[in-house]
């Protein structure tokens, strides 16, 4: 890319983030106390993220995270409760929304809430995806019989790469990771989104557990790991490379955070979702034939902007113990497009057709700033 297009690029992810910094950081205590004693899906301490708004049940047991767009609440995952009242939360929160004149769309939600309301004629469900799992103490017999997988971890360290764990107060305030976080942003094709894929969480630590990876005293990556307490396990949130990271840093960062965990007694691990993947199979298949032709057509010409295929194949390397659906489900009785389109917003914070233009307008740019290059 052109120096004049990566300044112009650099120069909005640093309003972005500067914004983010800026807001109010304060920790939603009330919120992560339920997280802490309930949470069990996946995506249920992200729900501390910012931008992320906070329900909470009338006997104050429950906390439900959620972000609004054309009159659907979006969940991020499930409700945050035991799970013997799950069935009577979801009832409560519905009710409520309803009444304010909104639907509900539990987004990345898992087998609990699925397996309750799979037979529901009140709702409807999409299958979004797999996410991988491994128990962290099998963890090192997958490098035993994965030769290329040992010679990635290789390659880093050949180039004098190392991870150690940071703790959260060191991790928050060091510019250099913000650093990294911004040279990795600046890579990505589509605007910058948020919601459960928010990229400004070191603001807020708190109990996750960051992983960072240098080379020759510099900064190169880190990954940051975020707790699923009920399952005594760990969400791999966010990969992060800087510009001068080399082959297996990211490969390296994985390894040195599952064997930390490992260490630790943890029992559950995920690189969460990963988006269309085929390998978690749900009979009868849920998606309605819109939606299956929407999602195959994304799969097939949205690579310029997500590489779908590239994320399912770099996760399945590490050979996962199984891979677990994920869903959508709405409180409609057919999963509507309009659903959808409220929760591409959730992650765009903004009109979604008009984020797929910027995204357009941008590699446009970047390509004639190419050629460009290349004609010079």
């Amino acid at each position: 890319m052109p120096s004049g297009c990566a300044w112009t690029a650099d120069a909005g992810i640093r309003r972005v983030i500067d914004e983010r910094a800026n807001q109010d950081s304060s920790l939603p205590q009330r919120a992560r106390d339920l997280v802490l004693r309930y949470g069990w899906n996946s995506t249920a301490y992200q729900i501390i993220n910012p931008g992320i708004s906070h329900w909470f049940s009338k006997e104050g047991d429950t906390v439900i995270g959620f972000a609004q767009h054309y009159n659907v609440r979006v969940v991020a995952g499930a409700p945050v409760c035991a799970e013997d009242r799950l069935e009577s939360v979801v009832d409560e929160f519905e009710r409520e929304s309803a009444a304010a004149g909104m639907r509900v769309c539990y987004f990345c939600a898992e087998s609990r809430l699925e397996n309750l309301l799979r037979d529901s004629p009140r709702h409807s469900m999409a299958l979004l995806g797999a996410q991988p799992v491994w128990q962290p103490r099998l963890w090192p017999n997958i490098f035993k019989h994965h030769a290329s997988l040992k010679a990635q971890l290789n390659r880093a360290r050949n180039k004098s790469v190392t991870v150690s764990e940071w703790p959260p107060a060191k991790a928050g305030s060091d510019p250099a990771l913000l650093r990294c976080l911004r040279e990795w942003l600046s890579t990505r094709a589509f605007p910058i989104l948020h919601f459960l894929v928010e990229p400004m969480t070191l603001a807020r630590l708190y109990d996750r557990r960051v992983f960072v990876a240098e080379m020759n005293g510099e900064i190169v990556g880190f990954v940051v790991a975020s707790p699923i307490p009920q399952r005594g396990g760990w969400l791999i949130e966010q990969i992060i490379r800087g510009e001068r990271a080399v082959n297996g840093v990211s490969e390296l960062l994985i390894d040195a955070a599952v064997r930390a965990m490992a260490a630790d007694g943890g029992e559950f691990v995920t690189l969460g979702l990963s988006p269309l993947s085929s390998r978690a199979v749900v009979e009868p298949a849920p998606n309605p034939v819109w939606l299956r032709f929407l999602l195959g057509w994304v799969r097939a010409h949205g690579r310029r902007f997500y590489n779908f295929d590239g994320l399912d194949a770099f996760k399945a390397k590490f050979q996962p113990e199984r891979w677990e659906p994920v869903f959508a489900i709405a409180n409609e009785s057919r999963f509507s497009p309009l659903t959808l389109y409220a929760v591409a917003a959730a992650f765009t914070q903004s009109s979604p057709i008009s984020a797929i233009s910027r995204a357009i307008l941008k590699a446009a740019r970047t390509e004639i700033g190419w050629l460009i290059e290349k004609n010079r």
